[in-house]
C-alpha cells in the first residue's frame, strides 16, 4: 500500500510512520504543516527510505492537497493531523477550530475527489481512516462519586456507542471532525473509519504534555505541577502499541465502523506523577526523591475527571491487544528520554524549527 499520513511529523503520526516503514513493505507520504508540535527529528531513523516521502503542505490549503493526491495517489489515508493540547485549546482555540474541523472537512473534499477518479477496484479498496480521542466522549464517573458501588460491580467505560458530551474547545472540534468523516461516509459514500484512543505516552513525546514535562521538569529540578488534587483519571496507552492499532485498523478495519483503542491502565495523574519520581529515583538517585519537587496549581476549567476506554472490539474484531503494561511503557519512556537529551534540547530551544524558519 501506499499511505498518505497527516500530521506524521507529530507525537503518534511520527510512530506511525517509523512503523509502517520499519515493520511493512507499505510506502508513506508524510503531509505535516509543522506547527510548533511538528518535528523532523523524530523521523530521521526512516528519512533515507525509498518508501517514506515528506511534503510540508496545510491540511487547510485545497490546491496543495490536491496537487499531493494527483502526484502520489495514495491507497489510503491516515488523518492524524490536529492541534491537541486542551489548554492551548481553552486559552487560543481558534487555531483548533481551523485546523481540527476546516481543515478536515478540507481533506475530506480533497480525498473524495481524488477517489472519485479511481477505478472501481481501487475505489472499493481505498479506506479514510480517521484518528480521534476518548475525549469526544466527555468524562466518566469517578470513584470518589459513586460510594454505593457494591464490590460486584464495575465501573463504566467509554464504547463505540458513547454519546458524545465533549467538554473542551479541544475535544469539540475532534467531535466535529468524527462527525464530518462519518457524515462522507453516509452521504458521499467516501469509505472511512474512525477511531478513537486513549491518553498516549511514550518516545518523542512534545514535553508541553504530562509524561515529558514532568520527566524533563524533574531531571532540571524544576517544580511538577499537579492540577487540583491530581486525581484526575486517565487510561494510558503506549504510542508504539497505539501504532500498531492504527496500522491494523486501516488494513484490517471494516468501512463505517469506530474502533475505541485503550491500554487498559487507568492511573490518577498524582499517581502517574508519583511513579515518574519513583522510577526516575532508581535510575537517576539525587539527595532528595523527586517526589518533593511536586506542587499543586489551580485546576484548570471544565477538567473532565475520569477517561476509560473500553477495548473489546478491538481485541475480538482485529485481533489487537496492548504489549506494554503502564509500568512496563513508562520505564522505556523515561529510559528514552534519558538517552535522548538532544532531541529534548532541540525542543526546548527552539533548534528542530530551524529549517523550517530560515535561520
Amino acid at each position: 500500500m501506499k499511505i498518505l499520513v497527516t500530521g506524521g511529523a507529530g507525537f503518534i503520526g511520527s510512530a506511525v510512520v517509523r512503523h509502517i516503514i520499519n515493520n511493512t513493505q507499505d510506502s508513506i507520504i508524510n503531509v505535516d504543516k509543522l506547527t510548533y508540535a511538528g518535528n523532523l527529528e523524530s523521523l530521521v531513523s526512516v528519512e533515507s527510505s525509498e518508501r517514506y516521502v515528506f511534503e510540508q503542505v496545510d491540511i487547510c490549503d485545497r490546491a496543495e492537497l490536491d496537487r499531493v493526491f494527483k502526484q502520489h495517489q495514495p491507497d489510503a489515508v491516515m488523518h492524524l493531523a490536529a492541534e491537541s493540547h486542551v489548554d492551548r485549546s481553552i486559552t487560543g482555540p481558534s487555531d483548533f477550530i481551523q485546523t481540527n474541523i476546516v481543515g478536515t472537512y478540507t481533506l475530506l473534499e480533497a480525498t473524495r475527489e481524488y477517489w472519485n477518479t479511481l477505478s472501481t477496484d481501487a475505489k472499493k479498496a481505498f479506506r479514510f481512516h480517521h484518528i480521534s480521542t476518548d475525549e469526544v466522549y466527555g468524562d466518566l464517573p469517578h470513584p470518589d462519586d459513586l460510594y454505593g458501588l457494591s464490590s460486584n460491580e464495575t465501573l463504566p467505560l467509554f464504547t463505540e456507542n458513547t454519546s458524545y458530551s465533549p467538554s473542551s474547545p479541544y475535544s469539540a472540534s475532534k467531535a466535529s471532525s468524527d462527525h464530518l468523516v462519518r457524515a462522507w461516509l453516509r452521504t458521499y459514500g467516501l469509505p472511512t473509519i474512525v477511531t478513537n484512543c486513549s491518553n498516549n505516552y511514550g518516545p518523542y513525546h512534545f514535553p508541553e504534555k504530562l509524561i515529558p514535562l514532568v520527566i524533563l521538569n524533574a531531571l532540571e529540578g524544576k517544580p511538577l505541577p499537579i492540577y487540583g488534587k491530581g486525581d484526575q483519571i486517565r487510561d494510558w496507552l503506549y504510542v508504539e502499541d497505539h501504532a500498531r492499532a492504527l496500522y491494523k485498523v486501516v488494513t484490517s478495519g471494516k468501512i463505517g465502523e469506530t474502533y475505541n483503542i485503550g491500554g487498559h491502565n487507568e492511573k490518577q495523574n498524582l499517581e502517574v506523577v508519583q511513579t515518574i519520581c519513583s522510577i526516575l529515583d532508581t535510575l537517576v538517585p539525587k539527595d532528595t526523591p523527586y517526589a518533593d519537587q511536586i506542587t499543586y496549581v489551580t485546576d484548570r476549567p471544565g477538567h473532565d475527571r475520569r477517561y476509560a476506554i473500553d477495548a473489546n472490539k478491538m481485541s475480538k474484531e482485529l485481533n489487537w491487544q496492548p504489549q506494554e503494561t503502564f509500568e512496563t511503557g513508562l520505564r522505556k519512556t523515561i529510559e528514552w528520554y534519558l538517552t535522548n537529551q538532544t532531541w529534548c534540547q532541540h525542543v526546548q530551544n527552539g533548534t528542530y524549527k530551524r529549517d523550517r524558519l530560515g535561520i
